[in-house]
């Protein structure tokens, strides 16, 4: 059955996606919910959002994320395309196989760093950055 109102709170097939900046080098974005053909829209203007500022690093927290359609996929492989025109990679923190499995599928993972939670994302950037990001994409 579709939802009429895919981005109405606490409904089946509802996505939030928020800004936040956790640390003064990183820009988050954290989303939550499921990600098909009416969430789509909302996962890019999100990502607009976090890009449109190019101060920092761009980190999307997929962890929330309970399903990936080919749609979403398609709005975050454009995000990659735009933070590498930016000079920068688009972090990803994606844990559930809802989310890796098309990724690696489609080999759009090589796209982004990817990482297996955001305490390894922000030790990263605390680090420097400079240097091979464990649990990143090869």
């Amino acid at each position: 059955m579709l939802d009429p109102a895919p981005e109405s709170s606490g409904r089946a097939g509802a996505l939030s996606a928020t800004l936040s900046s956790p640390a003064p080098d990183v820009r988050l974005l954290t989303v939550a919910g499921e990600v098909d053909t009416l969430t789509a829209p909302r996962l890019a203007e999100g990502l607009t959002g976090l890009l449109d500022d190019e101060r920092g690093t761009p980190v999307v927290d997929l962890a929330d994320v309970s399903f990936l359609a080919s749609s979403g996929l398609a709005v975050l492989i454009r995000a990659a395309h735009r933070a590498t025109g930016q000079g920068r990679p688009l972090h990803l923190v994606a844990t559930s196989r809802a989310v890796t499995r098309p990724l690696e599928v489609t080999g759009s993972d090589r796209l982004f760093e990817m990482h297996g939670g955001l305490e390894e994302v922000l030790s990263g950037v605390a680090g420097g950055g400079s240097g091979p990001v464990p649990g990143g994409a090869d």
